[in-house]
């Protein structure tokens, strides 16, 4: 009785891999068929099938993966743009704020360089005369100290 089960079993998927098998060719031809008029009623005529269906899958996925990386490439290259975009407006605004400050530190610079020029010209005329009496009135004074006479 149990040999009488497996061989029934048995039989089961044999019948079943058939089955998958004419599927499998069924879709294979609905795939490559390409619709053509003969006569009046619309008609499929099959192309000439491959004879090795994994070559063709094969040359299929080839083809799917090679259009995924195209497509990857070019929103690489649409995101690498958008990011530089970003980066450019980022700076500018940064670096505006510190053109700002440059120019700020610039005003403050030429205030103070006209005010120190301004107490030049008005104290300049007393320094030089200054300077001059202490070249020209030289008054020699001799150590309150020396240690050593001088030969």
């Amino acid at each position: 009785m149990a040999a009488q089960n497996s061989a029934g079993i048995q039989t089961l998927l044999d019948a079943e891999r058939e089955a998958q098998k004419i599927v499998q060719k069924g879709t294979l031809q609905r795939m490559y068929a390409e619709p053509t008029i003969l006569n009046s009623p619309l008609r499929l005529r099959m192309t000439s099938l491959p004879t090795n269906a994994l070559s063709l899958r094969t040359t299929d996925r080839t083809k799917r993966v090679k259009d995924a990386r195209s497509e990857a490439q070019k929103e690489i290259e649409e995101y690498r743009n958008q990011k530089e975009e970003e980066f450019k407006q980022f700076e500018s605004q940064h670096t505006s704020g510190n053109k700002k400050a440059e120019e700020d530190a610039d005003k403050e610079t030429n205030q103070k360089l006209d005010e120190i020029k301004g107490i030049g010209k008005k104290t300049g005329p007393k320094v030089v005369e200054d300077l001059l009496k202490a070249v020209m009135d030289v008054q020699p004074q001799v150590p309150t100290r020396v240690d050593q006479p001088v030969a």
